[in-house]
């Protein structure tokens, strides 16, 4: 079984911008967005993958990830029986002393909406904090793609 541990934040300027050392365009959508489990497909660039996430646990931090590479054309045909509101974003990596942040800048109804996450090896790991990293949003569920994609950034108050 593979775990996934991250720590998401929210993105305070645009600084981060000038430090990235690439970026790709991404558009993902969710076949299943239960709140136990998420069945994403997912288009980076060139590459399509399907990655199925478990329930976080209670510091929201771990989880269980399970991902494959699949065909383009595959995810293509799968869009299509996702659930409504397809997520796309630019990813940009920012690597920071020896950790790499990614972060997420949406498009569309999820317009001015910029986080960032960091995948660590524990969830005690210390990482050093980038100037434009904000407020923290870790298990916070409102942030997930899943949720963003059935409630997005443009009907937030």
């Amino acid at each position: 079984m593979s775990l996934e541990i991250e720590r998401k934040f929210l993105v305070k300027n645009e600084d981060y911008k000038k430090d990235s050392s690439s970026k790709k365009y991404i558009k993902q959508g969710y076949l299943n967005s239960d709140k136990n489990r998420t069945v994403r497909i997912r288009i980076a660039d060139e590459k399509a993958f399907i990655t199925i996430k478990g329930k976080s646990n209670a510091t929201g931090t771990t989880r269980f990830e399970w991902e494959k590479e699949i065909k383009k054309e595959e995810a293509e045909s799968l869009f299509l029986l996702c659930e409504p509101s397809i997520i796309e974003k630019k990813r940009h990596l920012i690597t920071v002393n020896k950790h790499t942040f990614e972060v997420d800048e949406f498009f569309g109804d999820n317009q001015n909406l910029v986080i960032a996450e960091v995948e660590l090896s524990s969830e005690n790991e210390a990482f050093l904090r980038p100037n434009w990293l904000g407020k923290e949003v870790t298990g916070n569920v409102k942030y997930y793609n899943s949720s963003i994609s059935k409630n997005p950034f443009k009907n937030w108050k």
